[in-house]
């Protein structure tokens, strides 16, 4: 069975299903465990995988946490799926993110994108992870030797134009 396009959870994240569920978006049947659609129309699959480092900022992390308001998050992700379809038109995408306690290693969030072209996916997948980081009221807790510490979630307004325009400078560069 293919995975969800847009989902949040508490499962391990799986990069080969969500590809093959991009791949499965262009209304074909994703029938490799590459992800490959059998009509042949796109030219590029990029994937994303964010994983827990073992440190930030000068700390060795032990683990992170994951929050989300998931209702809130999902439709945070629709809106990114949504601005890339307006400005990549021929790019698909699928986004997974973790929630729950991850360990140093593990994947927090799972991104592919597919275009025709190249440019078009990476860009789209780029601008995910950025808006995603923008919009998405998805909070990380990290502990590491000697403290936790809350790290700053999303502080965009989903509307604030400027906000996207600089996901979408990042995404181009």
């Amino acid at each position: 069975m293919t995975p969800p396009l847009l989902a949040i959870g508490r499962d391990p994240l799986a990069l080969d299903g969500i590809a093959a569920a991009v791949a499965a978006s262009t209304g074909t049947d994703a029938s490799t465990s590459s992800g490959q659609a059998p009509d042949g129309r796109d030219g590029a699959v990029v994937t994303f995988l964010g994983l827990v480092r073992n440190h930030n900022l000068g700390r060795s992390v032990r683990y992170l946490e994951y929050e989300a308001y998931e209702p809130m998050a999902l439709k945070a992700f629709e809106r990114i799926a949504s601005e890339i379809g307006a400005r990549w038109p021929s790019a698909r995408l699928a986004l997974h993110h973790r929630i729950g306690k991850l360990l140093v290693g593990e994947a927090s969030i799972a991104i592919a994108t597919r275009s025709p072209h190249r440019g078009d996916a990476y860009a789209a997948c780029r601008y995910a992870i950025e808006r995603v980081k923008q919009i998405a009221p998805i909070w990380k807790h990290e502990f590491f030797d000697g403290g936790e510490v809350w790290i700053e979630g999303a502080t965009a307004n989903p509307d604030d134009q400027q906000a996207r325009a600089e996901a979408e400078r990042i995404a181009c560069a």
